[in-house]
């Protein structure tokens, strides 16, 4: 069945003390388009994120975002030359002004330079196969919400044809009944004039074809989006057809109910995958 190009999908990941949140967005766009909002030092990690994506989505604007969390914790560095020269200056004021050496741990390490913290350096590629899981996760759920978007375009879009295909049948009962008033007033070579002047089967059986061809796309599995809106292009360029051969009133009507419908079927085909 069709999908659409809308859909959002997240998913939380952790590894060891470092914790993910992936997001993903995707909406309509003619072509296969990904940004990437990713960690700094994580650009290397793009094409990996690219090839799962393309597995599932054939097309729209897609923007895939990695937001850390939660910071891997930091390694405390104990100077311990700092803590010598410390208690060396503190040994030699106790013993210059005969003071008390008063010096503890506790205070000690609250000196400059005794106590500093390191960053634990985390490589990319070490985090690669949590990511992974985080990005198809959030790619299982945009994939589902383009299922169901697509599902209501269907239903829109049979609906649309069904009522074209009515208006086709008001056209034909119509033309029947013209054809039939100008037979009782024209002679047989004006009656064969006209009815070649408004000969519109060709553009009613392309109709036809299309309204087909359209039902038949609904249901295929391929990205069909522009296939559809080029079929819509076509039925406008029939319908035009008939409505500058045959000037009547209420086949004028019919023509402008089908150009409204093949209007909405191309609006819809653009958030067609």
């Amino acid at each position: 069945m069709i999908r659409g190009m809308t859909g959002f999908g997240s998913a939380e990941v952790r590894k060891n003390s470092i914790r993910f949140v992936v997001e993903l967005r995707t909406v309509n766009h003619r072509y296969f388009d990904v940004s990437y909002y990713l960690p700094s030092g994580f650009n290397c990690l793009e094409e990996k994120i690219r090839g799962i994506l393309q597995k599932d989505l054939r097309r729209g604007r897609i923007t895939l975002s990695v937001r850390v969390i939660q910071q891997p914790k930091k390694n405390i560095i104990l100077d311990k030359e700092a803590v010598q020269t410390h208690l060396k200056y503190i040994r030699s004021l106790c013993r210059e002004f005969k003071l008390t050496n008063d010096v503890t741990v506790s205070g000690l390490i609250h000196l400059p330079g005794v106590l500093s913290t390191q960053d634990v350096f985390v490589k990319p590629k070490d985090l690669w196969p949590v990511l992974e899981v985080g990005v198809k996760r959030a790619l299982r759920m945009v994939v589902q919400m383009r299922g169901r978007e697509g599902r209501s375009l269907r239903m829109d879009i049979q609906e649309q044809v069904r009522r074209m295909d009515t208006q086709v049948k008001i056209i034909e009962r119509r033309l029947s009944i013209l054809k039939k008033q100008k037979m009782s007033i024209l002679t047989k070579d004006e009656f064969i004039s006209y009815q070649k002047s408004m000969d519109i089967n060709e553009e009613i059986a392309r109709l036809r074809h299309y309204f087909r061809e359209v039902r038949k796309y609904l249901g295929v599995k391929d990205p069909v989006g522009k296939r559809i809106d080029f079929i819509a292009q076509e039925m406008q360029r029939e319908t035009n057809t008939i409505g500058s051969k045959v000037q009547d009133t209420e086949i004028s009507n019919a023509v402008i109910a089908i150009k409204s419908k093949v209007e909405k079927i191309r609006e819809q085909a653009q958030n067609i995958e």
